[in-house]
């Protein structure tokens, strides 16, 4: 069994900073990519960064220069440091893991979410 488990949330203002964490543990061969996805109420999830040793790290266009995404042990760690949060930055972040599961077949693992609430 894997458990992806996000940590770190919790209210904060804007403009201020907050940093996520995302553990995977368990029955895994390998860990490739470690990704971030954000869902607001009513909308669908949506990509917000990754990062792999083959492709390095990518984010998209609205966070670029505030978030910044790192792992180590690995990649089974990941970390987002969020800066200059803003209010629309008020959503459910989902941590994603990808790699190999013991069969060496490709899996996907996801988290349960964390709420981040950015408010006055």
């Amino acid at each position: 069994q894997v458990q992806v488990q996000e940590s770190g949330g919790g209210l904060v203002q804007p403009g201020g900073s907050l940093r996520l964490t995302c553990r995977v543990s368990g029955s895994i061969f390998a860990v490739n990519v470690m990704a971030w996805y954000r869902q607001a109420p009513g909308k669908q999830r949506e990509w917000v960064a990754s990062t792999s040793g083959n492709t390095g790290t990518k984010y998209v266009d609205s966070v670029k220069g505030r978030f910044t995404i790192s792992t180590k042990n690995d990649q089974s760690t990941a970390f987002r440091q969020m800066n200059s949060l803003r209010l629309d930055d008020t959503v459910v972040y989902y941590c994603d893991a990808e790699g190999l599961n013991p069969d060496i077949r490709r899996a996907t693992w996801w988290g349960r979410g964390i709420q981040v609430p950015v408010a006055s």
